[in-house]
């Protein structure tokens, strides 16, 4: 994956675990929202922002493979890459490494779109000019 921006750094918590140890397949999707308003952060566009202009994006589905465990106290960094975009809806996808082995510990996507605040699709071209250059300069 070609990583956009620095990457998400996250510290694996004791909560977080199943009973075997290891973390709950249920938070990688957590990190992946996490990381995605990072990821907004750097771009320079936070998602309060996106908000703030009337425009919500709500999640259309995720997915998520796992590749190697991550266990309490692991330290995570999770990379975050916008891979289609039409204006109206896009895709981002996210790998997550261990810090220290650099191994690759899950991947996966989130797909989203864009709407006015009472559930109208609309297009960012016109709604957030300046997200939607940023995102067409990303891919």
């Amino acid at each position: 994956m070609e990583n956009q921006c620095k990457p998400f750094i996250r510290k694996a918590n004791y909560y977080e675990t199943d009973q075997m140890g290891i973390i709950h397949h249920s938070n990688y999707i957590h990190w992946f929202e996490e990381a995605k308003i990072e990821f907004m952060d750097q771009i320079e566009f936070p998602y309060k922002k996106l908000e703030d202009m009337g425009i919500i994006s709500p999640v259309l589905g995720v997915n998520c493979q796992y590749k190697s465990m991550v266990r309490f106290g692991d330290t995570v960094a999770i990379y975050v890459q916008l891979t289609e975009f039409n204006g109206v809806k896009y895709t981002i996808s996210y790998e997550v490494k261990n810090v220290v082995s650099n191994e690759l510990c899950a991947i996966g996507a989130t797909n989203h779109c864009y709407l006015t605040k009472d559930g109208h699709p609309m297009t960012i071209k016109k709604g957030a000019p300046e997200l939607y250059e940023k995102c067409m300069e990303m891919l």
